[in-house]
């Protein structure tokens, strides 16, 4: 019986180490795969934390603050990349990162440098290192960088980038200015097409407001770089072509002792201990011009109305782009001037902007504008008859108004095949105090409007140069006499016959682009519900 139990025992015994000996083998192996864990971390991190030796090619550039000049850095244009291709070793590009996208050991990188656009390849090999490629991949969008890189011709085109017969192999990378990691809006969002009859185009849009609100980032989008390049283009015309004409660029006042065109619709300044006026239209001082024998002028300025019209073509302040002319016998002189510019202009566009209005044509239905040469010319009496045979009610001596602007335009195109043309002789009780009446017809005026896919875009006439009758019509409009009376002066001592006209710039840019909101050609717009940026 003790020799049974001491079997026992000793098997319990057995057992029991049998157990301790497995619990320890196992807390020895457990021991065992966290330190091999361990040493494999550690490996990562050796591989991860390896010699970088791109180190000094690529980071933060110092702020610039002009303390070198680094004149042995050749910069290219990205647009004029594909001319460098071949003959130059390397360039230096400086631009903006448009979009990056990592993959592996590589890194894509478009670069954008106003509406041109490049493909960059960061990729590690024996001058490259993985850190170089990984900073180059964490540079977040609109950042602006200096890129040294070796231009390389690609077999397959790069359709996503304006430069598509190249791409850059970049050798430096340094970040000159850092955008913010989050912004408003994405470039790409804001240059998404925006064309109705395209079932593919995505329906994503950034709206009015928020671009305006940004407008500095919503500047950026091709179509905007290529807008406000097209209405630099305007002025430039409208400067060269009427300078050829024999005309001289003035300047005239902004801030005005009393509403230049009479009504309400004007901006009151406090001036010192007085009140004063922004100027609603350059017109009376234009008329002093030619009063003191300066025979043709023509100014671009801003122009200020305090209409509370909340419309797609209104503005509180634009630019105008005005002239006026002295004519020898008839204002027909004066009516063909302006047509003829006009004419000269669109030509000018079509054969110099192409790729401006291809740019904008993009991103928004474009449509080519037409024109005829010599432009048509209609009376006022004709309009009303035409849109009378369309079934539209109207006197005789009735303002247009804008929806019978629009369908005019459309009846005028059905016709004429032009988008443009000139309206003449308009009913007098509609025109300003200082218009010279039709001497055929007191009802009519010889006074104009010029207009622009059915919208108006210039308004015109001869003016009266005769004071007594200046006078007599301004009494007729219950002009306060004393208000004027520097104006009428000025014909006191001799004026020759003339007339001109007003046109409102980023109007005659919206309508020629054929765009829906006046504030998509205004940079900055102020409406009756926007001063701000």
């Amino acid at each position: 019986m003790v020799t049974g139990e001491a079997e026992t025992n000793t098997e319990a015994q057995s057992k029991k180490a049998a157990k301790k000996l497995a619990a320890k083998a196992e807390k020895a192996a457990k021991k065992a795969e966290h330190k091999a864990s361990e040493v494999g971390q550690a490996d990562n991190q050796d591989e991860a934390s390896g010699e970088d030796y791109s180190k000094g090619k690529y980071g933060p550039s110092k702020m610039i603050q002009s303390s070198e000049k680094l004149t042995e850095r050749n910069f290219v244009a990205v647009n004029q990349l594909s001319e460098s291709l071949g003959a130059k070793s390397s360039v230096w590009v400086r631009g903006r990162i448009h979009t990056s996208r990592c993959k592996g050991k590589q890194c894509f990188i478009v670069l954008r440098q106003q509406s041109s656009t490049v493909q960059v390849l960061i990729c590690v090999n024996e001058n490259i290192s993985k850190q170089m490629v990984k900073f180059s991949g964490s540079i977040p969008r609109e950042s602006i960088v200096d890129i040294h890189a070796n231009i390389i011709k690609v077999d397959q085109k790069i359709e996503s980038c304006t430069e598509k017969d190249l791409e850059l192999h970049a050798i430096e990378i340094y970040v000159v200015s850092q955008a913010k990691a989050q912004l408003p809006l994405q470039i790409e969002d804001a240059a998404r097409p925006e064309k109705k009859d395209d079932p593919d185009s995505l329906n994503i849009r950034v709206n009015q407001d928020t671009r305006l609100d940004n407008r500095v980032l919503d500047l950026r989008t091709p179509a905007n770089q290529a807008i406000f390049r097209l209405e630099a283009g305007v002025c430039k015309l409208f400067r060269d072509i009427l300078a050829s004409k024999g005309f001289v660029e003035i300047h005239t006042p902004k801030i005005i002792s009393a509403a230049s065109e009479g009504g309400a619709n004007v901006f009151t300044v406090s001036y010192f201990k007085e009140s004063a006026y922004l100027a609603q239209s350059p017109q009376l001082y234009k008329q002093m011009a030619i009063a003191a024998d300066f025979d043709r002028v023509f100014t671009v300025g801003a122009v200020f109305r305090a209409e509370d019209s909340n419309t797609h073509r209104h503005l509180t302040e634009f630019v105008g782009l005005d002239l006026e002319m002295a004519f020898k016998y008839h204002y027909h002189e004066v009516l063909e001037t302006i047509g003829n510019t006009f004419t000269e202009m669109f030509k000018g566009l079509r054969d110099n902007y192409a790729n401006e209005i291809n740019a904008v044509g993009q991103q928004y239905n474009v449509e080519p504008f037409k024109f005829l040469e010599p432009p048509l010319r209609l009376e006022f009496h004709q309009a009303v008859q035409m849109l009378r045979e369309a079934g539209i009610e109207m006197d005789d001596e009735e303002d247009l108004s804008t929806p019978n602007e629009k369908l005019l335009g459309r009846l005028v195109k059905a016709k004429y095949d032009t988008d443009f043309y000139m309206l003449d002789k308009f009913p007098l009780a509609i025109r300003p105090f200082y218009t010279m009446p039709d001497p055929n017809n007191p009802k009519y005026s010889n006074s104009y409007d010029m207009f622009m896919r059915g919208e108006e875009i210039l308004s015109g006439a001869q003016r009266i140069h005769d004071p007594e009758y200046l006078v007599e019509r301004a009494k007729h409009h219950a002009i306060d006499i004393s208000k004027i009376a520097a104006y009428i002066e000025a014909f006191r001592f001799g004026c020759p016959p003339h007339g001109g006209g007003g046109i409102g710039m980023e109007r005659v840019v919206m309508l020629y682009l054929g765009l829906d909101n006046i504030r998509k050609t205004s940079m900055f717009p102020r409406d009756p519900k926007r001063l701000t940026p």
